[in-house]
């Protein structure tokens, strides 16, 4: 017999976790269906323990800049605090109870299983059947997208799920994917004394991102020791104790390797033709209330918007008030920021140079260097940035920013509220900026923008 509730939420990462509660917080019956760990990858694989390894890196970084700045240091890498932390503070073993006992107390309800929709308004969990009377809420996630390279399946690589929970660094290692999971690993791994060399088929690093940004953050790498490869496309891999990797340049080898190549869902094993859906696709086409179909919405990973953490749970809110009927703002993702937290940060909002050319017609940019600011010659060493500004000069307002440097994920801040709210780059270069800081980078930036 199936058992009939208001709401099913197939997936508990942030966002399900979010919307189930918000929806159980105000009076629906809701099931939450969860194969892996309530809370999802953030943290217990990616945002919370990666942070926590390059903040340990960081500490490591600042000081050996001590002989610089401030005398003489001796340093000595010690991963066992880091697994610790992992382990113990961070993922509490990679045990969800916490987070299970947090959804329930809102009174919603938790099924265990790989949930499949198997017909309009139905999931079906192993042998159990639910009939959401009210709504379907899709939030998958992704799972690590492993490249069909000859070998490799047959190899012990690593993923961002194995590289969390390391106990000890390896000699060597071959990062395969130069985004941000494969760089903010490549210089963790590196700062505590491995042999790390980054590979990546496109031309930079950080494909997405603007190329000053990505030469910023490659001459940083190589200066610490990483090996970059750009361009390199890997043709083959094969482990007899060690990794060989042979490139469309050259044959590695190390003692452990790394794929970071990005990430997919199967909407397949989802159901999603079920309700008419698209199952071969690589995302779910939702309107601006998160609406994929009748009774079925999706938030996440799988809309194509950015696999992030907060862009999840904005999605959770902007779903669980249309599935509730209240009136609310639509979607809006012009000023979407990303943060790529290595050292130094590179984050991101808006539009690219690129992209915005693509949407615009009359597109101005201008960049200032964090080295030649006041804030950047006081810090010295470890003081590589920039901030890059991109103009809709036909309206006067920026629709894309980069910050690049030590506090780059808080520089942009200014930046998104500046691309969210549209205002005018006149206005802008009116406000008073604190001196010396890293964000006071933004004026020289607005200055040049303002130049005829």
């Amino acid at each position: 017999m199936a058992d009939e509730v208001d709401v099913v939420v197939i997936g508990m990462g942030p966002g399900g976790e979010d919307v189930a509660a918000r929806l159980a917080n105000a009076g629906l019956s809701v099931v939450g269906v969860e194969s892996r760990l309530v809370g999802g990858e953030c943290p217990y694989y990616a945002c919370i323990p990666t942070k926590i390894m390059l903040r340990a890196a960081e500490a490591l970084a600042e000081a050996r800049r001590v002989p610089e700045l401030a005398g003489s240091a001796t340093v000595r890498a010690d991963w066992s605090p880091v697994a610790t932390r992992i382990r113990d503070e961070a993922t509490t073993g990679w045990n969800d109870e916490a987070a299970v006992r947090r959804f329930e107390s809102t009174g919603g309800r938790l099924v265990r299983g790989v949930g499949r929709i198997t017909a309009p308004g139905e999931v079906t969990v192993g042998e159990q059947v639910l009939r959401a009377k009210r709504a379907i809420v899709l939030n998958p996630g992704t799972e690590p997208a492993i490249p069909p390279i000859e070998g490799l399946a047959h190899a012990p690589f690593w993923t961002n799920r194995d590289a969390v929970a390391v106990e000890q660094v390896p000699e060597s290692l071959v990062v395969l994917g130069g985004g941000p999971v494969g760089l903010e690993f490549a210089q963790v791994f590196a700062r505590f004394g491995s042999e790390v060399t980054v590979v990546e088929a496109q031309s930079q690093l950080l494909p997405m991102s603007e190329p000053e940004a990505s030469e910023v953050i490659t001459e940083r790498l190589r200066a610490e020791g990483v090996r970059v490869l750009v361009g390199s496309a890997v043709r083959q891999v094969s482990h007899s104790g060690r990794f060989q990797v042979s490139t469309d340049d050259e044959q590695l080898e190390a003692e452990s390797l790394l794929v970071a190549t990005g990430r997919r869902t199967d909407l397949r094993a989802l159901g999603v033709a079920a309700v008419g859906l698209d199952d071969e696709a690589r995302t779910i086409a939702v309107d601006e209330r998160m609406r994929a179909t009748d009774g079925v919405w999706a938030i996440g990973d799988v809309t194509g918007r950015g696999a992030f953490t907060h862009t999840s749970v904005y999605q959770s809110r902007i779903a669980a008030a249309d599935i509730l009927g209240e009136a609310g703002a639509p979607a809006d993702y012009r000023a979407m920021p990303s943060v790529t937290f290595t050292d130094p940060e590179v984050a991101t909002v808006g539009l690219t140079e690129a992209q915005a050319v693509s949407e615009h017609e009359r597109i101005r940019t201008a960049i200032a260097k964090l080295p030649e600011t006041p804030r950047g010659f006081i810090h010295k060493v470890g003081n590589e940035g920039l901030v890059k500004l991109v103009a809709d000069t036909e309206r006067g307002v920026l629709v894309g920013a980069t910050a690049v440097g030590p506090s780059g994920g808080e520089m942009i801040g200014a930046l998104a509220v500046a691309v969210h709210a549209e205002v005018p780059i006149a206005r802008l270069s009116e406000m008073i900026f604190a001196y010396p800081t890293f964000h006071r980078a933004i004026q020289p930036a607005l200055d040049e923008l303002s130049t005829p």
